[in-house]
């Protein structure tokens, strides 16, 4: 049997390839940006052919740095950012238009007539989730009711739609020439157009929002082969996650109330619910945690925060005041608090536990006395009042307080963020010594599916910790900060008209 795993990571920013020996370690990667593009304010789009070349190029760069062959690889995962909308012509396999991202906002019209009198959740039985911009049905009706020729194109299964974990596996499986249009059971619970229960599509939905169910990719589940990669020697597709769940299953949460927070362009914490989808009281959204083969489809709660990593992004591209990510430890370190200053990036509205997509950012709390030090810190701070925020509503939701915290994504590498974190949380924050989990996680499943692990119980051995930081902050000047930081957040409601 080959020695390796792969999975390819598409993110946000960057597509990354990651080859994974059989004790989960990372033997070889290869990384690129590709385009953030804005063309209005509030709107966020992707080209969706450069994200595919990039997919490409990291493959085989990943493999050539070992001097690697596909014949080496068992099989393929890939995880991917989940809400992110590709429509596109199956003859030609051309993008109708740039993918409209997640963070976008441009369907917040369509959202607020679709909840007409029944509210924001009325659909959140079936879909456990609340309408909302971020997800991708309104995006597809937004496409349909813009692009010329789309709906009809789209009425005939001649215009595909896809999450880009869908639009990947369609490319690598051939394309125009027999690509395989599928998609798993964890990102069709990111479009706000799959049935919880019956994980399929749910038809009445589907009427409500104006999608046609011929341009919808088959659901399966997470870990099953879906095809082969033409152009890497017949290599066997074998699972996809959403990135969360992707981490989710990288950090072995596989038992009930185990929880995981990724620190990423956003941030996200899930809790294991079990065989259950238990549906949120407080801000959370209830999505498919993963499915393994014809094994019960496993669910969770998420608190989803829309700007954490991509405020320090903000930082460093629009205002300069740091040359590169990591810089802003160093500039945080320059004070000792945030000296007064508060920064809350709704830059997309508020996400959980709020859901406010009228919100916009705001810096509260300024004074002559706050520098460039000051302000580096409350970004830092932002992500953890988040977090916070989201494991407060998790408890309230879970009956169950959480003991601490397994995190992971390129943020955890900031220890003066984890300490913190651990800090507001009260809880120990534990990061594991492979801290980029989503990708492993895809290809864990991708593995499971071939066999080159047995179950997922084998994977827990190869989890292990890197370091741990214990809450060091007074109860009462936690509490004092928390006030603050959420008097900051009420500034930033009902801004967008």
């Amino acid at each position: 049997m080959a020695d390796y795993v792969a999975a390819i990571d598409q993110g946000t920013t960057s597509t990354r390839c990651m080859v994974f020996d059989h004790s989960g370690k990372a033997v070889t990667s290869d990384q690129k940006e590709h385009e953030q593009i804005f063309p209005k304010a509030g709107w966020v789009e992707h080209d969706a052919n450069e994200i595919w070349q990039r997919t490409q190029e990291v493959v085989k760069g990943a493999l050539d740095k070992e001097g690697l062959s596909p014949g080496d690889i068992a099989a393929l995962g890939i995880t991917n950012q989940r809400e992110t909308t590709v429509v596109w012509d199956k003859t030609t396999g051309e993008p109708v238009m740039n993918a409209i991202v997640w963070q976008d906002t441009r369907t917040d019209k369509i959202c607020d007539e679709l909840a007409g009198g029944g509210g924001a959740d009325r659909f959140r039985p079936q879909v456990g989730l609340p309408l909302a911009t971020y997800f991708s049905g309104p995006k597809i009706k937004w496409v349909l009711d813009n692009v010329d020729g789309a709906r009809e194109k789209a009425e005939n299964g001649d215009v595909l739609f896809g999450n880009i974990d869908a639009w990947l596996i369609w490319n690598l499986t051939g394309g125009t020439n027999g690509g395989v249009h599928v998609t798993d059971v964890t990102n069709a619970s990111r479009t706000m157009l799959m049935d919880l229960e019956t994980l399929q599509w749910d038809d009445s939905i589907l009427q409500e929002m104006s999608v046609p169910k011929a341009m919808l990719p088959e659901i399966h589940a997470s870990s099953e082969v879906y095809g082969e990669a033409v152009d890497f020697d017949g290599l066997q597709i074998g699972g996809a996650l959403g990135d969360q769940q992707g981490a989710v299953f990288g950090q072995t949460c596989f038992s009930v109330g185990e929880a995981k927070n990724t620190y990423g362009t956003g941030n996200f914490l899930l809790l294991n619910t079990g065989t259950e989808a238990v549906q949120s009281k407080n801000g959370l959204l209830t999505t498919l945690g993963y499915k393994i083969g014809d094994q019960e489809a496993v669910y969770c709660l998420e608190g989803a925060i829309a700007i954490t990593g991509a405020l320090v992004q903000w930082l460093r591209d629009n205002l300069g005041m740091i040359k590169s990510a990591p810089e802003i430890e160093d500039l945080a370190k320059t004070v000792d608090d945030n000296g007064g200053c508060y920064f809350v990036p709704a830059f997309s509205g508020l996400f959980a536990p709020y859901w406010k997509g009228d919100a916009r950012g705001v810096i509260a709390g300024l004074t002559r006395y706050v520098n460039k030090g000051h302000i580096a810190r409350a970004v830092l701070e932002a992500t953890a009042w988040q977090s916070k925020e989201v494991v407060d509503a998790m408890n309230a939701d879970s009956g169950v307080d959480l003991e601490s915290l397994k995190v992971d994504g390129g943020m955890v590498g900031n220890e003066t963020l984890m300490q913190f974190q651990a800090d507001v949380l009260g809880v120990p924050v534990i990061r594991p010594t492979i801290a980029e989990t989503t990708a492993l996680g895809s290809a864990y499943a991708a593995g499971l599916a071939v066999g080159f692990w047995d179950e997922i119980e084998d994977l827990r051995e190869n989890w292990g910790k890197d370091k741990q930081w214990e809450p060091q902050m007074e109860s009462s000047e936690r509490d004092k900060e928390y006030a603050s930081w959420k008097k900051a957040v009420t500034r930033t409601f009902d801004w967008a008209e």
